[in-house]
């Protein structure tokens, strides 16, 4: 049986730390945490310090790779995808398409189902659109933005069965309660966004069975005096919530606002595109030019059009520039969004696949494994 043995690090394993401990790596499959002093014969990665965790987990990825997941997307588009991500920390992700036509929707997720047994890393999809609201578009193209149908809802629950997770971000303006109800009655994580909803139309969209809310603050109603709109229900109500951590899609005083609200209910993500993992400098989205400039990418016009993040960087701004505690910021980018859709990742624990990441002292990445093979390694290895 392949053994490898991970020592030199603290061991963070989902929850909590573990201090002068090696993981024992079998078959690709964690096999046991233990004492260091305990550790069995065999290969050894030795890290310098920093920490072990699990293979971060992003609920939000639009591309990476240099591609983007559009319509004509393949099983290949989305391991392409997988693959950029898993070089910068994220052993797990969710695809994520933009507002697209109907067409393009029914594409992505014929490509996702062919992916779910093929691909590593990939959890599911994220629909972030079409049925959003015209008033709060973002970048997203406003003519394809439409509500949901009946049609629609049958495509995404027969869908569902294929997929391992399948998130639907939708806006009230373009859903109703009962229909948000049969999307969650079919086993689809409703998200909240791209909304200008009050906050009795986000209660009700809960009330139907919506549980999450997409990018916090960013394409949705704010918080208000009178009325507390999208932002003031996802920080009251028992809605999970991404955040963009990168310190331009939402400035940090309002992190830590949001992190001391709701931050047992909060998540990070990175909304990347497809220069992620490339050097890149601006591409195509829906016809208009997205330039990469100063940490950001944004329409020509200074609109935001996605990130230029990792999570990695994300959790390095929660804990250096937030004060985050480590094992808070660590835990809103594995257990956490694991957690939400159900997946098997997001924690070390025995018979779990090694999906690791090594985080450096000053929370840069390291390193990332998927199975127990080394990704992307700048430990030493015995």
């Amino acid at each position: 049986m392949d053994r490898l043995i991970f020592t030199g690090a603290r061991i963070f394993d989902g929850m909590r730390f573990h201090d002068a401990a090696a993981l024992v790596v079998e078959g690709g499959r964690i096999a046991r945490l233990l004492p260091e002093a305990e550790a069995p014969v065999g290969p050894r990665v030795t890290l310098s310090g920093g920490t072990l965790a699990p293979g971060l987990i992003d609920l939000q990825v639009n591309g990476g790779g240099g591609v983007m997941l559009d319509g004509s997307a393949t099983v290949e588009t989305i391991a392409t995808i997988c693959d950029a991500h898993a070089r910068l920390g994220t052993t797990g992700l969710l695809p994520t398409l933009i507002t697209d036509t109907a067409a393009a929707t029914r594409s992505v997720l014929a490509a996702g189902i062919a992916a779910a047994a093929r691909v590593p890393g990939f959890l599911g999809l994220h629909l972030e659109g079409p049925h959003l609201d015209p008033k709060r578009p973002g970048c997203h193209p406003p003519q394809c933005i439409r509500p949901l149908t009946q049609d629609d809802i049958d495509i995404l629950t027969e869908a569902k069965t294929g997929l391992p997770a399948l998130v639907v971000t939708l806006a009230p303006a373009s859903a109703t309660p009962d229909q948000i109800a049969q999307l969650a009655e079919a086993g689809i994580l409703v998200s909240l966004g791209h909304a200008e909803a009050s906050f009795a139309e986000a209660q009700a969209a809960h009330a139907a069975g919506a549980r999450m809310v997409t990018h916090l603050f960013n394409a949705m109603s704010q918080l208000g005096s009178r009325e507390p709109g999208l932002v003031g229900a996802a920080l009251s109500l028992p809605f999970a919530a991404g955040l963009i951590a990168d310190g331009i899609h939402v400035c940090p005083e309002t992190l830590s606002l949001a992190l001391r609200l709701a931050g047992e209910r909060l998540f990070l993500v990175t909304d990347a595109m497809a220069v992620a993992g490339t050097e890149v400098r601006e591409f195509t989205l829906a016809g208009r030019r997205i330039l990469r400039r100063d940490g950001a990418l944004r329409l020509e016009n200074g609109t935001l059009a996605g990130a230029d993040l990792t999570l990695p960087e994300a959790i390095r701004l929660c804990i250096t520039r937030l004060g985050l505690a480590p094992e808070a910021a660590l835990t809103m980018a594995t257990a956490r969004p694991a957690g939400l859709i159900g997946a098997p990742a997001g924690r070390i624990a025995p018979g779990r696949v090694a999906d690791l990441v090594h985080l450096t002292a000053d929370w840069r990445l390291g390193g990332t494994w998927r199975g127990g093979v080394a990704v992307q390694a700048k430990s030493s290895t015995e």
